[in-house]
Protein backbone atom coordinates (compact mmCIF):
# COMPACT_ATOMS: atom_id res chain seq x y z
CA UNK A 1 0.00 0.00 0.00
CA UNK A 2 1.51 3.33 -1.09
CA UNK A 3 1.93 6.16 1.40
CA UNK A 4 -0.60 8.97 1.32
CA UNK A 5 0.39 11.92 -0.86
CA UNK A 6 0.98 14.90 1.51
CA UNK A 7 0.57 17.54 -1.22
CA UNK A 8 -3.24 18.02 -0.87
CA UNK A 9 -2.86 18.43 2.91
CA UNK A 10 0.02 20.89 2.43
CA UNK A 11 -2.07 22.94 0.00
CA UNK A 12 -4.55 23.48 2.84
CA UNK A 13 -2.21 23.77 5.80
CA UNK A 14 0.29 26.25 4.32
CA UNK A 15 -2.16 28.97 3.20
CA UNK A 16 -4.18 28.51 6.41
CA UNK A 17 -1.07 29.14 8.49
CA UNK A 18 0.11 32.08 6.38
CA UNK A 19 -3.29 33.80 6.40
CA UNK A 20 -3.83 33.22 10.13
CA UNK A 21 -0.39 34.58 11.03
CA UNK A 22 -0.86 37.58 8.75
CA UNK A 23 -4.21 38.33 10.37
CA UNK A 24 -2.66 38.03 13.82
CA UNK A 25 0.23 40.30 12.83
CA UNK A 26 -2.15 42.94 11.45
CA UNK A 27 -4.37 42.80 14.54
CA UNK A 28 -1.51 43.19 16.99
CA UNK A 29 0.03 45.88 14.79
CA UNK A 30 -3.15 47.91 15.27
CA UNK A 31 -2.78 47.37 19.02
CA UNK A 32 0.67 48.97 18.91
CA UNK A 33 2.59 45.69 19.06
CA UNK A 34 5.30 44.41 16.70
CA UNK A 35 3.81 41.88 14.22
CA UNK A 36 5.86 39.03 15.68
CA UNK A 37 3.75 39.10 18.86
CA UNK A 38 0.62 38.35 16.83
CA UNK A 39 2.40 35.64 14.85
CA UNK A 40 3.68 33.92 18.00
CA UNK A 41 0.22 34.15 19.57
CA UNK A 42 -1.46 32.66 16.48
CA UNK A 43 1.08 29.83 16.44
CA UNK A 44 0.24 29.00 20.05
CA UNK A 45 -3.52 29.24 19.44
CA UNK A 46 -3.32 26.79 16.53
CA UNK A 47 -1.55 24.26 18.73
CA UNK A 48 -2.75 22.09 21.64
CA UNK A 49 -3.10 25.15 23.87
CA UNK A 50 -6.39 26.20 22.19
CA UNK A 51 -7.39 24.58 18.89
CA UNK A 52 -6.19 21.15 19.98
CA UNK A 53 -7.96 21.60 23.31
CA UNK A 54 -11.29 22.93 22.01
CA UNK A 55 -11.48 20.98 18.73
CA UNK A 56 -8.87 18.22 18.46
CA UNK A 57 -10.38 16.84 15.25
CA UNK A 58 -9.95 20.20 13.52
CA UNK A 59 -6.31 20.42 14.55
CA UNK A 60 -5.67 16.87 13.32
CA UNK A 61 -7.41 17.66 10.01
CA UNK A 62 -5.43 20.87 9.54
CA UNK A 63 -2.09 19.40 10.63
CA UNK A 64 -2.11 15.68 9.90
CA UNK A 65 1.07 13.76 10.61
CA UNK A 66 1.89 13.61 6.90
CA UNK A 67 2.40 17.39 6.60
CA UNK A 68 4.37 18.10 9.77
CA UNK A 69 7.78 17.03 8.41
CA UNK A 70 7.26 19.27 5.37
CA UNK A 71 5.98 22.33 7.25
CA UNK A 72 8.87 21.84 9.67
CA UNK A 73 11.39 21.70 6.82
CA UNK A 74 9.95 24.78 5.08
CA UNK A 75 9.88 26.64 8.39
CA UNK A 76 13.50 25.76 9.07
CA UNK A 77 14.57 26.96 5.62
CA UNK A 78 12.80 30.23 6.33
CA UNK A 79 14.59 30.36 9.67
CA UNK A 80 17.98 29.92 8.02
CA UNK A 81 17.21 32.72 5.57
CA UNK A 82 16.05 34.88 8.47
CA UNK A 83 19.28 34.28 10.39
CA UNK A 84 21.25 35.24 7.27
CA UNK A 85 19.30 38.51 7.12
CA UNK A 86 19.93 39.17 10.82
CA UNK A 87 23.65 38.71 10.25
CA UNK A 88 23.55 40.92 7.16
CA UNK A 89 21.94 43.78 9.08
CA UNK A 90 24.58 43.78 11.82
CA UNK A 91 27.23 46.46 11.36
CA UNK A 92 29.55 46.50 14.36
CA UNK A 93 31.90 49.02 12.71
CA UNK A 94 29.22 51.63 13.36
CA UNK A 95 29.80 51.48 17.11
CA UNK A 96 32.11 54.48 17.01
CA UNK A 97 31.05 57.16 19.43
CA UNK A 98 28.90 54.74 21.43
CA UNK A 99 31.24 51.80 21.94
CA UNK A 100 31.85 52.36 25.68
CA UNK A 101 28.16 52.41 26.56
CA UNK A 102 27.23 49.72 24.02
CA UNK A 103 29.83 47.26 25.26
CA UNK A 104 29.09 47.97 28.93
CA UNK A 105 25.33 47.63 28.52
CA UNK A 106 25.46 44.58 26.26
CA UNK A 107 27.86 42.70 28.51
CA UNK A 108 25.93 43.62 31.67
CA UNK A 109 22.69 42.55 29.95
CA UNK A 110 24.30 39.16 29.35
CA UNK A 111 26.31 38.73 32.55
CA UNK A 112 23.43 39.34 34.99
CA UNK A 113 20.94 37.09 33.15
CA UNK A 114 23.65 34.42 32.95
CA UNK A 115 24.20 34.64 36.70
CA UNK A 116 20.52 34.72 37.66
CA UNK A 117 19.59 32.14 35.03
CA UNK A 118 22.27 29.77 36.31
CA UNK A 119 20.94 30.07 39.84
CA UNK A 120 17.39 29.42 38.67
CA UNK A 121 18.49 26.46 36.54
CA UNK A 122 20.24 24.86 39.52
CA UNK A 123 16.96 25.09 41.45
CA UNK A 124 14.95 23.69 38.52
CA UNK A 125 17.30 20.88 37.53
CA UNK A 126 15.92 18.11 39.74
CA UNK A 127 12.31 18.95 38.87
CA UNK A 128 12.29 20.14 35.24
CA UNK A 129 15.40 18.80 33.52
CA UNK A 130 14.73 15.88 31.13
CA UNK A 131 16.15 12.56 32.20
CA UNK A 132 19.74 12.03 31.15
CA UNK A 133 20.58 15.71 30.58
CA UNK A 134 23.77 16.78 32.33
CA UNK A 135 23.52 19.55 34.89
CA UNK A 136 26.15 21.60 33.03
CA UNK A 137 24.26 21.51 29.72
CA UNK A 138 20.93 22.34 31.40
CA UNK A 139 22.33 25.22 33.46
CA UNK A 140 24.23 26.71 30.52
CA UNK A 141 21.20 26.54 28.23
CA UNK A 142 18.81 28.19 30.71
CA UNK A 143 21.40 30.87 31.46
CA UNK A 144 21.90 31.69 27.78
CA UNK A 145 18.16 31.62 27.04
CA UNK A 146 17.73 34.38 29.64
CA UNK A 147 20.35 36.51 27.87
CA UNK A 148 18.73 36.88 24.43
CA UNK A 149 17.65 40.16 22.83
CA UNK A 150 15.62 40.18 19.61
CA UNK A 151 17.72 42.46 17.41
CA UNK A 152 15.24 42.55 14.45
CA UNK A 153 12.16 43.16 16.64
CA UNK A 154 13.98 45.93 18.48
CA UNK A 155 14.75 47.59 15.12
CA UNK A 156 11.10 47.35 14.11
CA UNK A 157 9.88 48.92 17.37
CA UNK A 158 12.34 51.80 17.02
CA UNK A 159 11.34 52.33 13.38
CA UNK A 160 7.62 52.34 14.21
CA UNK A 161 8.16 54.92 16.94
CA UNK A 162 10.42 57.16 14.85
CA UNK A 163 13.39 56.48 17.14
CA UNK A 164 15.55 54.45 14.75
CA UNK A 165 18.00 57.22 13.84
CA UNK A 166 17.84 59.11 17.13
CA UNK A 167 20.62 58.93 19.69
CA UNK A 168 18.68 56.59 22.00
CA UNK A 169 17.67 54.37 19.08
CA UNK A 170 21.23 54.16 17.74
CA UNK A 171 22.54 53.37 21.21
CA UNK A 172 19.95 50.63 21.76
CA UNK A 173 20.76 49.06 18.38
CA UNK A 174 24.48 49.16 19.16
CA UNK A 175 23.88 47.41 22.48
CA UNK A 176 21.67 44.79 20.82
CA UNK A 177 24.23 44.20 18.07
CA UNK A 178 27.03 43.41 20.53
CA UNK A 179 24.58 41.40 22.65
CA UNK A 180 23.52 39.32 19.64
CA UNK A 181 27.06 38.37 18.66
CA UNK A 182 28.01 37.47 22.25
CA UNK A 183 24.83 35.47 22.87
CA UNK A 184 25.20 33.44 19.67
CA UNK A 185 28.81 32.62 20.51
CA UNK A 186 27.72 31.45 23.96
CA UNK A 187 24.91 29.40 22.46
CA UNK A 188 27.35 27.74 20.08
CA UNK A 189 29.37 26.69 23.11
CA UNK A 190 26.21 25.35 24.81
CA UNK A 191 25.33 23.29 21.73
CA UNK A 192 28.87 21.89 21.62
CA UNK A 193 28.62 20.84 25.28
CA UNK A 194 25.10 19.41 24.84
CA UNK A 195 25.90 17.30 21.79
CA UNK A 196 29.33 16.06 22.87
CA UNK A 197 29.80 12.88 24.84
CA UNK A 198 33.15 13.94 26.33
CA UNK A 199 35.16 17.09 27.07
CA UNK A 200 37.56 16.21 24.24
CA UNK A 201 34.69 16.01 21.76
CA UNK A 202 33.32 19.35 22.99
CA UNK A 203 36.76 20.93 22.62
CA UNK A 204 37.09 19.48 19.10
CA UNK A 205 33.69 20.91 18.13
CA UNK A 206 34.65 24.33 19.52
CA UNK A 207 38.00 24.23 17.67
CA UNK A 208 36.30 23.31 14.38
CA UNK A 209 33.77 26.11 14.88
CA UNK A 210 36.59 28.60 15.49
CA UNK A 211 38.39 27.35 12.37
CA UNK A 212 35.19 27.73 10.34
CA UNK A 213 34.72 31.30 11.62
CA UNK A 214 38.31 32.21 10.78
CA UNK A 215 37.98 30.68 7.30
CA UNK A 216 34.77 32.64 6.64
CA UNK A 217 36.30 35.93 7.81
CA UNK A 218 39.76 35.70 6.27
CA UNK A 219 39.12 33.61 3.13
CA UNK A 220 35.46 33.77 2.09
CA UNK A 221 34.81 37.40 3.05
CA UNK A 222 37.56 38.86 0.77
CA UNK A 223 36.34 36.70 -2.11
CA UNK A 224 32.77 37.90 -1.57
CA UNK A 225 34.00 41.50 -1.43
CA UNK A 226 35.71 41.15 -4.83
CA UNK A 227 32.66 39.37 -6.26
CA UNK A 228 30.33 42.10 -4.94
CA UNK A 229 32.14 44.67 -7.12
CA UNK A 230 31.43 42.61 -10.23
CA UNK A 231 27.93 41.70 -9.01
CA UNK A 232 26.73 45.20 -9.89
CA UNK A 233 26.83 44.10 -13.54
CA UNK A 234 25.33 40.66 -12.81
CA UNK A 235 21.72 39.59 -13.30
CA UNK A 236 19.84 39.90 -10.02
CA UNK A 237 18.67 36.30 -10.08
CA UNK A 238 22.28 35.05 -10.23
CA UNK A 239 23.19 37.10 -7.15
CA UNK A 240 20.15 35.74 -5.29
CA UNK A 241 21.16 32.17 -6.18
CA UNK A 242 24.71 32.78 -4.92
CA UNK A 243 23.51 34.29 -1.64
CA UNK A 244 20.95 31.56 -0.96
CA UNK A 245 23.36 28.78 -1.91
CA UNK A 246 26.06 30.35 0.26
CA UNK A 247 23.87 30.51 3.34
CA UNK A 248 22.74 26.91 2.81
CA UNK A 249 26.30 25.61 2.41
CA UNK A 250 27.47 27.55 5.46
CA UNK A 251 24.56 26.17 7.44
CA UNK A 252 25.38 22.64 6.25
CA UNK A 253 29.00 23.05 7.36
CA UNK A 254 28.19 24.17 10.90
CA UNK A 255 25.55 21.46 11.18
CA UNK A 256 28.21 18.85 10.35
CA UNK A 257 30.63 20.47 12.80
CA UNK A 258 28.02 20.10 15.54
CA UNK A 259 27.03 23.69 16.38
CA UNK A 260 23.74 23.76 14.42
CA UNK A 261 22.95 25.04 10.94
CA UNK A 262 21.65 28.39 12.26
CA UNK A 263 25.15 29.55 13.15
CA UNK A 264 26.42 29.00 9.63
CA UNK A 265 23.60 31.04 8.09
CA UNK A 266 24.17 33.83 10.62
CA UNK A 267 27.94 33.94 10.00
CA UNK A 268 27.43 34.02 6.22
CA UNK A 269 25.15 37.03 6.68
CA UNK A 270 27.75 38.78 8.85
CA UNK A 271 30.54 38.38 6.25
CA UNK A 272 28.39 39.28 3.20
CA UNK A 273 29.53 42.68 1.86
CA UNK A 274 27.45 45.77 2.58
CA UNK A 275 26.96 48.69 0.25
CA UNK A 276 26.27 46.75 -2.96
CA UNK A 277 22.87 47.75 -4.28
CA UNK A 278 22.30 44.47 -6.13
CA UNK A 279 23.06 42.48 -2.95
CA UNK A 280 20.74 44.74 -0.97
CA UNK A 281 17.98 44.30 -3.53
CA UNK A 282 18.34 40.51 -3.51
CA UNK A 283 18.38 40.47 0.29
CA UNK A 284 15.18 42.54 0.26
CA UNK A 285 13.57 40.05 -2.11
CA UNK A 286 14.60 37.18 0.12
CA UNK A 287 13.14 39.03 3.09
CA UNK A 288 9.89 39.75 1.23
CA UNK A 289 9.33 36.01 0.75
CA UNK A 290 10.85 34.63 3.95
CA UNK A 291 9.06 36.82 6.52
CA UNK A 292 5.42 36.48 5.37
CA UNK A 293 5.54 33.01 3.75
CA UNK A 294 8.08 30.71 5.41
CA UNK A 295 8.46 32.03 8.96
CA UNK A 296 4.75 31.51 9.85
CA UNK A 297 5.38 27.78 9.40
CA UNK A 298 8.10 28.03 12.05
CA UNK A 299 5.71 29.86 14.40
CA UNK A 300 3.08 27.16 14.02
CA UNK A 301 5.61 24.38 14.56
CA UNK A 302 6.58 26.18 17.77
CA UNK A 303 2.89 26.48 18.70
CA UNK A 304 2.32 22.76 18.13
CA UNK A 305 5.09 22.10 20.66
CA UNK A 306 3.66 24.58 23.18
CA UNK A 307 0.98 23.23 25.50
CA UNK A 308 -0.23 25.75 28.08
CA UNK A 309 -2.22 22.93 29.67
CA UNK A 310 1.05 21.51 31.02
CA UNK A 311 1.48 24.70 33.06
CA UNK A 312 -2.17 25.35 34.00
CA UNK A 313 -2.70 21.86 35.39
CA UNK A 314 0.04 22.11 38.03
CA UNK A 315 0.28 24.96 40.61
CA UNK A 316 4.02 24.31 40.96
CA UNK A 317 4.45 24.99 37.25
CA UNK A 318 2.81 28.38 37.75
CA UNK A 319 5.40 29.17 40.42
CA UNK A 320 8.24 28.12 38.15
CA UNK A 321 6.74 30.21 35.33
CA UNK A 322 6.58 33.21 37.65
CA UNK A 323 10.19 32.66 38.73
CA UNK A 324 11.28 32.52 35.07
CA UNK A 325 9.45 35.78 34.36
CA UNK A 326 11.00 37.55 37.36
CA UNK A 327 14.53 36.38 36.49
CA UNK A 328 14.01 37.39 32.84
CA UNK A 329 12.98 40.94 33.79
CA UNK A 330 15.53 41.45 36.57
CA UNK A 331 18.40 40.09 34.53
CA UNK A 332 17.85 41.77 31.20
CA UNK A 333 16.01 44.99 32.06
CA UNK A 334 17.74 45.48 35.39
CA UNK A 335 21.23 44.73 34.11
CA UNK A 336 20.87 46.93 31.02
CA UNK A 337 19.36 49.86 32.94
CA UNK A 338 22.02 49.77 35.65
CA UNK A 339 24.88 49.62 33.14
CA UNK A 340 23.42 52.40 30.98
CA UNK A 341 22.99 54.64 34.01
CA UNK A 342 26.55 53.88 35.15
CA UNK A 343 27.90 55.07 31.78
CA UNK A 344 26.25 58.48 32.14
CA UNK A 345 22.79 58.05 30.60
CA UNK A 346 19.78 59.73 32.19
CA UNK A 347 17.35 57.51 34.10
CA UNK A 348 14.77 57.92 31.32
CA UNK A 349 17.22 56.85 28.62
CA UNK A 350 18.71 54.07 30.77
CA UNK A 351 15.27 52.61 31.48
CA UNK A 352 14.36 52.92 27.78
CA UNK A 353 17.46 50.95 26.81
CA UNK A 354 16.63 48.37 29.49
CA UNK A 355 13.08 47.95 28.17
CA UNK A 356 14.33 47.51 24.61
CA UNK A 357 17.04 45.00 25.59
CA UNK A 358 14.38 42.95 27.41
CA UNK A 359 12.61 42.31 24.07
CA UNK A 360 13.19 38.68 23.03
CA UNK A 361 10.84 37.97 20.10
CA UNK A 362 11.63 35.42 17.42
CA UNK A 363 15.30 35.13 18.40
CA UNK A 364 14.29 33.57 21.73
CA UNK A 365 11.97 31.11 19.96
CA UNK A 366 14.88 30.02 17.77
CA UNK A 367 16.96 29.30 20.87
CA UNK A 368 14.13 27.49 22.68
CA UNK A 369 13.33 25.25 19.72
CA UNK A 370 17.00 24.39 19.51
CA UNK A 371 17.00 23.41 23.18
CA UNK A 372 13.91 21.24 22.72
CA UNK A 373 15.39 19.53 19.66
CA UNK A 374 18.60 18.80 21.56
CA UNK A 375 16.60 17.38 24.47
CA UNK A 376 18.10 19.88 26.94
CA UNK A 377 14.62 21.08 28.00
CA UNK A 378 11.28 19.28 28.10
CA UNK A 379 7.83 20.32 26.79
CA UNK A 380 6.70 21.87 30.09
CA UNK A 381 9.73 24.11 30.51
CA UNK A 382 9.66 24.88 26.79
CA UNK A 383 6.08 26.15 27.17
CA UNK A 384 6.99 28.37 30.11
CA UNK A 385 9.95 29.86 28.27
CA UNK A 386 7.84 30.50 25.14
CA UNK A 387 5.28 32.36 27.27
CA UNK A 388 8.13 34.38 28.79
CA UNK A 389 9.37 35.28 25.31
CA UNK A 390 5.87 36.33 24.25
CA UNK A 391 5.26 38.46 27.35
CA UNK A 392 8.65 40.20 27.38
CA UNK A 393 8.22 41.09 23.71
CA UNK A 394 4.64 42.32 24.18
CA UNK A 395 5.55 44.53 27.14
CA UNK A 396 8.36 46.35 25.32
CA UNK A 397 6.33 48.86 23.33
CA UNK A 398 3.89 49.82 26.16
CA UNK A 399 6.81 50.12 28.59
CA UNK A 400 8.67 52.39 26.17
CA UNK A 401 5.56 54.58 25.82
CA UNK A 402 5.26 54.87 29.60
CA UNK A 403 8.95 55.62 30.16
CA UNK A 404 9.11 58.25 27.41
CA UNK A 405 5.77 59.88 28.20
CA UNK A 406 6.08 63.65 28.23
CA UNK A 407 8.88 63.67 25.63
CA UNK A 408 7.55 65.65 22.64
CA UNK A 409 7.93 63.97 19.22
CA UNK A 410 9.81 67.05 18.05
CA UNK A 411 12.37 66.50 20.82
CA UNK A 412 12.87 62.88 19.70
CA UNK A 413 13.18 63.98 16.08
CA UNK A 414 15.81 66.58 16.97
CA UNK A 415 17.82 64.02 18.94
CA UNK A 416 19.37 62.51 15.81
CA UNK A 417 22.37 60.18 15.96
CA UNK A 418 25.52 60.81 13.96
CA UNK A 419 24.72 57.73 11.88
CA UNK A 420 22.71 54.52 12.09
CA UNK A 421 24.38 51.78 14.09
CA UNK A 422 23.11 49.00 11.88
CA UNK A 423 23.11 48.66 8.18
CA UNK A 424 19.66 49.75 7.01
CA UNK A 425 18.70 47.42 4.16
CA UNK A 426 17.16 48.37 0.85
CA UNK A 427 13.40 47.74 0.96
CA UNK A 428 11.19 46.54 -1.81
CA UNK A 429 8.08 48.66 -2.46
CA UNK A 430 5.87 45.95 -0.97
CA UNK A 431 7.71 45.74 2.33
CA UNK A 432 7.14 42.71 4.51
CA UNK A 433 6.82 43.28 8.23
CA UNK A 434 10.15 42.72 9.95
CA UNK A 435 9.80 40.06 12.59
Amino acid sequence: MSARDPLPDLLIAIPAVIIACKAGAMLFRRLGQPPVVGEIAVGILLGPSLLGWLWPAAQTWLFPGTVLPFTGAFGNIGLLAFMFLVGLELNLSALRGHSRTAIAVSQASIALPLLLGSGLALLMYDTLAPEGVSKLAFVLFIAVSMSITAFPVLARILTDRGLYNTRIGALAMACAAVDDVTAWCLLAAVVAVSTSSSPIEAFTTAALAAAFLAFMIYAVRPLLAKWAVRAARTVDSVVLVVLFSGLCLSAFTTDKIGVHALFGAFVFGVITPRGSRVIELCAARLRAFTIPILLPLFFVNTGLRTDVGLVVADPMMWLWALAIMVVAFLGKWGGSTTAAKATGQSWRDAMSIGALMNCRGLTELVVLNLGLELGVIGPGLFTMLVLMALFTTAITSPALSWIRRGVPPAKEADDVADGPLVHEPVRLPAKAATT
